[in-house]
């Protein structure tokens, strides 16, 4: 008798396939109008994009005097880090002026950026962050050496092996 019972009870029909598809369907076409409208409307509240100013007048300084800037290149830094030490760096810089450097002024900030470089430690300049605050170190530097006459200092090149 318990196999009668089990023949004749009533199976639990679940949605066709094709009531399945349809409704995949139609949430599929609302996601993308969602999607479509939430960036239209993102693309109306989005300002109009800035033009880019001429390089002299990103210096208020410069941009006022009528001053032209000018680089300099320096010779390739090639040295080890300072952790791990059998980490090398080798970059290729360039310096932001207003009149270009005397050579001995211009191997005087080179070779301060050469020891100040033989001092990091390569978690200080890992990620976007560390880059950033590896340029300010080295303008404050060049800065410093030069007394004010490098503008900012341009990395060409940066290689760690």
């Amino acid at each position: 008798m318990a196999m009668a019972d089990a023949a004749t009870a009533p199976v639990q029909k679940g949605p066709s396939i094709v009531v399945q598809i349809a409704m995949l369907a139609g949430l599929t076409v609302a996601a993308l109008g969602m999607g479509w409208g939430a960036g239209a409307y993102l693309k109306s509240q989005q300002a109009a994009a800035p033009k880019p100013a001429p390089a002299a007048a990103a210096d208020p300084v410069a941009a006022g005097s009528g001053l032209r800037l000018v680089t300099q290149d320096l010779p390739p830094i090639t040295t080890n880090m300072a952790a791990p030490t059998e980490t090398w760096v080798r970059m290729d810089l360039s310096l932001l002026l207003e009149a270009p450097l005397s050579t001995e002024l211009a191997s005087a900030v080179h070779q301060d950026l050469l020891a100040f470089m033989r001092s990091v430690r390569m978690h200080q300049v890992e990620g976007p962050s560390g880059f950033r605050h590896l340029k300010a170190d080295l303008r404050e530097r060049a800065s410093m050496r030069s007394g004010g006459k490098v503008r900012d200092v341009l990395i060409r090149t940066l290689v760690y092996e």
